[in-house]
């Protein structure tokens, strides 16, 4: 080993001027400062006098050289010669500046010193690479299956074109308001659900509930889209497999549309005795559940399936590869083509003979249903679940945008979006049952059902009655793929369609949801609590969760695989999602405080929020879903599928499996407070204030409070940033400026009272 060339001479020349007062040396916390303050700005200093870049030890060496170091006052000085030939670290070529007196530069703020004064963008972390990335990422996510298969069925049962009206009125009081709230927290911190708890980490354990719900639903969700895929291939073909009967999976009861038609005068026939050829062909043969006696008994794997998930698996893996930069390009293709097999479909649709019969079904107003509470609870229900709150996805994609992004317009663009495309898919869905009820002869109400009776049962029946079958069929379904790829999450009821003689009523939750906002979410989470360990292995960190989730679900695959997809549905985010979104409600304007959170958004947007989000926040969304969770708690009835009735152990299982996510909230309570010091009401207190570090992932984006609390901060105010390279103050620095005029005058008060 050879020291560098005049290190020591080096040494002995310049350590007798060195200036041990000097903010850029390391030190000791003093007796009013913690811990965590000292141990920051040591390790800021260190990485300026010895940059980790040039250093080739470890992490670890590197930290115990600058605690070494720090105790150099009190040590000889022909110890640091002989540690200077036992650690490498030392052996990088010293800095000029050390030369020389040292005066921090005030107008450079840490995350700049590269060059580039003006970025937003925290590159190890990733953003969107274009401007409609985002937007169409949230419209993708909040537009998707449940805008075909649930909100035509909800409306038409709650009063028809009379459901609108609740419909809106819920979508003003708890839709908008709660989407905007978990924008403005994602974009303001650039953090994931769960690294974004430094608003109160006493409350940390609502993002670790967030994640557990995430994950359970992610484990069944990409089976439904295997399910779509197995009918996609299957309409790759001249004569579609669910057209007729006399296949070896059918039964004596089957009886397909054209003999139906032609019964009247030939063969009578009873056909409320009887099945289609299409719910055949998804229960026992896409199923083979007949090879089940219950969810006690999955019985064997269903190898095509299990290929189909594998696809499914495979299909998200590639699309989040490279995170935001790979899935918001995915998102051009998969929010929009979705829009056009749409407007195809609705143009088909409203040319069939009798397709007016099911329009009129579906819009035909009924003001007396108005009188019901039960129509109000499901309008806000359908609000509440179509927009995805509570799920992390849309606080996951605000954290990647640049801070100043305008997502107060982007709320309204997505909100109102959702709706219309619901009124929409209305006409397109009811104007082929219309005409599937002519075909049939029967009313429009015994073919209209919802949810995977309406995707797998119904409607691809109603494909078989068209000309050029396999061609609408695929399109269909390749709709359906586009829209669960990036489609929104819901937890709704819907009606079961295995067995069409079941009462109206009997159905479970079906919840749906953008597998690319459940990985994306998933993954943004953990790698912003461990962000140096994963996000360089972030390809190969979503490899092994999307490996993990699937073999979780390969029991989906099973012939009783249908049972526990069930229970899955029922359980997993229904009671535990209305708790994670309340309580994050409350934490945001009760403990965080409804002025500093205005004060946020002002920093960002360059305005306050109005009275009116102030007031649906304090007060109205709040108590609309606490409403909607007790009115979920009273209707409760027990799982059943068709005419399965599921055992006491797994009704037990499913309610452990609800609670589990809610228990996340105390447990996370214990471990903050256990961390902190002092009586147990001060460790309360303390834990929940914001963290440190909370604010604005860069310097130049924090003023007032927010100023120089990033580890390694020299900047005393990143206004003077943006003014040195753009010679002036910007509409942006007014803001500060203003919001910093602010806050010292509420100090004023304060210590005048």
């Amino acid at each position: 080993m050879s020291l560098e060339p005049g290190i020591v001479s080096w040494v002995l020349t310049n350590l007798p001027r060195m200036n041990w007062n000097n903010p850029t040396f390391p030190r000791r916390a003093l007796p009013w400062q913690s811990r965590a303050v000292a141990e920051v700005g040591n390790r800021a200093c260190w990485d300026r006098v010895f940059p980790r870049d040039k250093c080739q030890c470890c992490d670890l060496g590197h930290k115990f050289t600058g605690e070494f170091l720090a105790l150099l006052p009190s040590l000889p000085f022909f110890i640091l010669c002989f540690y200077s030939l036992l650690n490498p670290c030392l052996l990088s070529p010293i800095p000029w500046s050390l030369t020389q007196p040292v005066t921090p530069d005030l107008l450079v703020s840490p995350s700049s010193q590269d060059g580039d004064l003006g970025s937003e963008c925290p590159e190890d972390r990733g953003n969107w690479t274009g401007r409609l990335d985002f937007l169409l990422s949230c419209i993708g996510y909040c537009v998707g299956l449940g805008n075909v298969w649930r909100f035509p069925y909800r409306a038409y049962t709650n009063g028809g074109g009379a459901f609108l009206v609740p419909y809106f009125i819920m979508l003003a009081i708890c839709g908008i308001p709660i989407f905007f709230m978990e924008l403005s927290l994602g974009q303001f911190s650039s953090l994931g659900p769960l690294a974004v708890w430094k608003i109160s980490p006493l409350f940390k354990g609502v993002g670790m509930g967030t994640i557990l719900i995430v994950s359970l639903v992610a484990i069944y969700y990409n089976m439904i889209i295997a399910y779509v895929l197995f009918y996609l291939f299957a309409s790759l073909t001249s004569d579609l497999p669910w057209q007729h009967c006399g296949n070896w999976w059918n039964t004596d009861l089957c009886l397909d549309h054209h003999v139906i038609k032609a019964g009247n005068n030939t063969l009578p026939v009873n056909i409320s005795n009887t099945v289609s050829p299409s719910e055949e062909y998804w229960s026992r043969y896409v199923l083979h559940i007949q090879g089940s006696s219950g969810i006690g008994d999955p019985g064997r794997i269903r190898w095509n399936l299990c290929l189909c998930l594998l696809l499914s698996w495979t299909i998200v893996y590639l699309c989040i590869l490279k995170g935001v930069k790979s899935s918001g390009k995915v998102v051009y293709f998969t929010a929009t083509f979705p829009y056009l097999i749409l407007v195809m479909l609705l143009i088909r649709g409203v040319t069939l003979e009798g397709a007016w019969k099911g329009i009129k079904f579906y819009l035909t107003p009924q003001f007396d249903h108005l009188l019901s509470s039960k129509v109000w609870i499901e309008a806000a229900l359908q609000i509440f679940y179509s927009l995805g709150v509570g799920f992390g996805g849309l606080l996951t994609f605000a954290s990647y945008n640049t801070f100043h992004q305008n997502i107060y317009r982007d709320t309204f663009i997505v909100t109102l979006g959702n709706a219309i495309t619901s009124i929409l898919a209305g006409f397109a869905i009811f104007s082929v049952l219309g005409y599937m009820s002519q075909e049939l002869g029967v009313p429009v109400n015994q073919v209209a059902k919802a949810g995977p009776g309406l995707a797998f049962v119904v409607y691809p029946q109603a494909m078989t009655m068209l000309p050029l079958s396999p061609f609408w069929s695929f399109l269909f379904f390749f709709m359906l793929l586009t829209l669960g790829l990036d489609s929104q999450v819901r937890t709704e009821p819907t009606e079961t369609a295995v067995d069409s003689r079941q009462p109206e009523g009997s159905g479970q939750p079906l919840l749906l949801c953008l597998q690319f906002a459940f990985m994306e979410t998933i993954v943004t989470a953990v790698t912003d609590e461990f962000p140096y360990y994963l996000r360089p292995k972030k390809a190969s960190f979503s490899a092994v969760i999307c490996i993990a989730l699937f073999l979780m679900g390969l029991i989906l695959t099973t012939e009783g695989g249908m049972y526990w997809l069930v229970l899955l549905d029922d359980y997993s985010a229904g009671f535990g999602l209305m708790v994670v979104v309340i309580t994050t409600c409350l934490v945001v304007t009760r403990v965080y405080g409804m002025k500093r959170f205005c004060r946020d958004i002002h920093m960002m947007l360059g305005f306050k929020p109005g009275p009116y989000f102030r007031a649906c926040w304090m007060v109205l969304s709040p108590a609309t879903m606490m409403a909607l969770l007790v009115y979920n708690i009273v209707k409760y009835q027990p799982s059943e599928y068709g005419n399965y009735r599921f055992p006491t152990w797994a009704e037990v299982l499913g309610i452990l499996m609800g609670v589990l996510s809610c228990l996340m909230i105390p447990v996370g309570m214990v471990v903050a407070v256990l961390q902190e010091e002092g009586t147990l009401w001060e460790r309360v207190q303390q834990a929940s204030r914001p963290a440190m570090d909370w604010g604005p992932s860069l310097e130049e984006n924090r003023t007032g409070m927010y100023v120089a609390s990033l580890a390694g901060s020299q900047s005393p105010k990143p206004l003077m940033v943006h003014m040195r390279k753009y010679g002036g103050i910007t509409s942006y620095e007014n803001t500060a400026i203003e919001v910093d005029r602010e806050m010292e005058e509420e100090d004023e008060e304060e210590s005048m009272i």
